[in-house]
């Protein structure tokens, strides 16, 4: 007979001495997608505003013969939006209206490690808005300098559009991620132009997952056995990082980073404990005595297992996610998507 306390307590002495509360049953999947070819790694979610419950998923097949998959809300791929052909995609992100032939238009981003490139494509037609891809780190030399990875779209207030760019390896010291502002190039397609090199590295492994919070303007990164960086996501505020968290307790790498939102600055944030097939949640805002402590609230065991990335969504989508979707990668080439009540349980709030 399995002991569900004495797991609790084994997870609370493993990462928990806030007395944060641990879900010690695994929680299951509403569904599981259908498997892609090679491997999975990261899903972004793509909301129809118009309808909902017609909102996708994009995930990443990372292989050299990869592909952007897309999957509608019972996990089915849909095929004609497929985009095959790419050269080993690792993340995923979108935004919401960039100005292309002067109207507003939704897009998709992908790192393409082998090319050293960025692929966007237009959404939810899945429509190359790229001409071929834009080159990225140019200029960079030195094993992995160059090799893509991580992905994360930061919209600022004033709509401006940024792509905050991470890679397999670079220096511990001023440059590890790039940052570019994403236009039209007067084509239609879209070019991307530096704006700034930040980002401290521990050096004992790599970075790949990166997140925004367009809200609260931060960026947040996973320095992979090390922690989670925090730092301002406008290129005019400075280089300088204004936290690292989930510093202790996690089993071997930090990985994907996702933000629920209750309000504009209230809410949770996600970031996968990779080893231990689990997810620390801590708190998005920070307290009255330091605007960026977050944290620890609840750790949640999940059924996907050694999870690179992850998205959420705090909006109804339909009978299944009435509090939002929580979509987790799985290494058996699979995305879980859970509902975010199931998450929350108890100690959380769901919008």
């Amino acid at each position: 007979m399995i002991n569900l306390a004495a797991i609790a307590l084994f997870f609370l002495g493993n990462g928990c001495k806030s007395g944060a509360p641990v879900d010690a049953a695994a929680v299951k999947p509403a569904i599981v997608t259908e498997a892609v070819m090679h491997d999975t790694d990261d899903p972004a979610i793509w909301i129809n505003k118009a309808d909902p419950a017609k909102s996708l998923v994009i995930g990443t097949d990372k292989d050299a013969d990869g592909a952007l998959y897309v999957f509608d809300l019972d996990g089915k791929i849909v095929k004609d939006k497929v985009v095959k052909g790419l050269k080993r995609p690792n993340n995923v992100d979108l935004a919401y209206g960039l100005m292309l032939n002067g109207k507003p238009t939704d897009i998709a981003i992908t790192t393409e490690r082998m090319t050293h490139k960025l692929r966007i494509f237009s959404l939810p037609d899945m429509k190359p808005v790229d001409n071929g891809g834009l080159d990225m780190f140019v200029g960079e030399a030195g094993e992995g300098y160059r090799d893509l990875m991580g992905i994360a779209i930061y919209t600022a207030k004033d709509g401006k559009m940024y792509a905050v760019v991470g890679r397999k390896n670079g220096p511990k010291t001023g440059g590890y991620l790039w940052q570019y502002l994403l236009a039209d190039d007067g084509k239609g397609n879209v070019k991307a132009t530096l704006v700034r090199k930040f980002g401290e590295y521990s050096g004992k492994k790599e970075i790949e997952a990166i997140a925004v919070d367009n809200e609260l303007g931060y960026i947040y990164y996973s320095d992979e056995q090390t922690g989670v960086r925090q730092y301002y996501a406008d290129p005019t505020k400075g280089n300088q990082q204004l936290a690292i968290f989930g510093t202790k307790g996690f089993n071997a790498d930090h990985e994907g980073i996702s933000i629920y939102k209750l309000t504009d600055t209230t809410g949770y944030i996600q970031v996968s404990d990779q080893g231990a097939n689990r997810f620390q949640i801590f708190s998005r805002e920070g307290t009255k005595a330091n605007p960026f402590e977050h944290k620890l609230l609840k750790v949640v065991n999940v059924t996907a297992t050694q999870s690179d990335g992850s998205d959420v969504v705090n909006v109804p989508l339909n009978d299944t996610f009435k509090h939002g979707l929580f979509v987790v990668m799985s290494d058996n080439k699979t995305f879980h998507y859970y509902r975010w009540e199931d998450i929350a349980g108890k100690e959380l709030k769901v919008k």
